[in-house]
């Protein structure tokens, strides 16, 4: 690293989005994995696709909307 670095031309907030979404990652062990990229692929949808329409399902259930 530099000792010392030169920012005076730097524009503040440049990259900043107020309204901006983060996507964190989410981690799937292993197992879990490869059997789910096994049916998308069976299916031929994408895996995040299956895994959230999994989990809207799941939603649906805990929340008994139908």
């Amino acid at each position: 690293m530099r000792e010392e670095y030169d920012f005076s031309k730097g524009e503040r907030g440049k990259f900043f989005n107020p309204n901006g979404k983060m996507n964190l990652p989410v981690y799937l062990d292993a197992d879990v994995l490869d059997y789910f990229s096994a049916k998308a692929k069976a299916k031929g949808v994408p895996l995040s696709v299956m895994v959230n329409d999994l989990l809207k399902k799941d939603i649906e259930l805990i929340e008994g909307i139908s």
